[in-house]
């Protein structure tokens, strides 16, 4: 009980970072990625984000070249980058009020789900290998992402849950050290972050979902506005897949995080909110 409350009073002293966070972006691992593609990023949808993203960060005018700061090699492209030193007359970024949060997709699920990492038990052979295959996976992702937003001149730094202490407890977060968030925050830096296989104190490993980092992330810095990007129109009341799924149009949240349909008016939705892996 002792060892919980420590781990909870170290979840609850997030610093807040000294720039006020506006914006938390959840990209869906189905929009980016070819979900049916084992491990395809979907590039004209990144691209296309990364464009509109670099568009809601800017400041004043939106003219000017954008010079990169992905400066390695890409497949396929065997020229070494050309680096323009001169970034004085770069647009103004407000990119200190911005953190990116990412699914998977196509990635880190096969290995999660043929290992059973979700179930835990790291003396299982096949579950440890699965944790490593996994974190391969999905850090992958991570770093792609980074450097499509890199392209675009967005300061983008990729955080790792797993690598910054993140870890729960039968699958609850206990321990999640936003320090270096912040941190990256304040120095000007958008950080990105990812679903991840942590450690869990009771199952030994687990998956922490993105949808999760972003609950935990927004109870701590409280920002303006929390927006998913997703490959559908919204949120429904059941997979939109369904020919009968209805497109809920205004959804309002209570204070203790139980949430009702505003628009259009449905009976029996009042329900308790419960994050899916993603």
């Amino acid at each position: 009980m002792e060892e919980m409350n420590q781990s909870q009073q170290h979840q609850n002293s997030a610093i807040k970072p000294i720039i006020p966070i506006r914006f938390i972006v959840k990209l869906g691992g189905a929009a980016i990625t070819c979900k049916n593609e084992f491990e395809k990023i979907n590039e004209e949808a990144l691209e296309t984000v990364s464009l509109q993203l670099r568009q809601a960060m800017m400041s004043g005018s939106s003219s000017g070249k954008s010079l990169g700061m992905d400066w390695s090699k890409r497949p396929g492209i065997s020229e070494t980058p050309s680096v323009d030193e001169d970034f004085r007359d770069q647009p103004v970024f407000d990119s200190g009020s911005f953190i990116v949060v990412h699914g998977a997709g196509s990635f880190g699920h096969f290995q999660a789900s043929r290992s059973g990492v979700h179930k835990g038990g790291l003396d299982q052979p096949l579950v440890k290998a699965g944790f490593v295959a996994t974190r391969i996976s999905v850090t992958s992702l991570n770093l792609e992402i980074v450097r499509a937003l890199a392209r675009e001149c967005i300061p983008s730094v990729g955080m790792s849950p797993f690598s910054c202490g993140w870890s729960t407890r039968e699958r609850n977060i206990v321990s999640a050290d936003l320090s270096m968030v912040t941190k990256a925050i304040d120095s000007g830096f958008i950080p990105v972050l990812h679903g991840d296989a942590v450690l869990d104190a009771s199952l030994d490993c687990t998956i922490l979902s993105g949808d999760v980092i972003i609950r935990h992330i927004a109870e701590q810095l409280k920002p303006e506005f929390v927006v998913f990007l997703t490959d559908v129109s919204g949120v429904y009341d059941s997979p939109p897949t369904e020919p009968n799924a209805v497109l809920l149009k205004e959804i309002a949240v209570r204070e203790d995080g139980s949430w009702f349909v505003v628009k259009p008016k449905l009976e029996d939705m009042n329900r308790q909110d419960n994050c899916s892996i993603s």
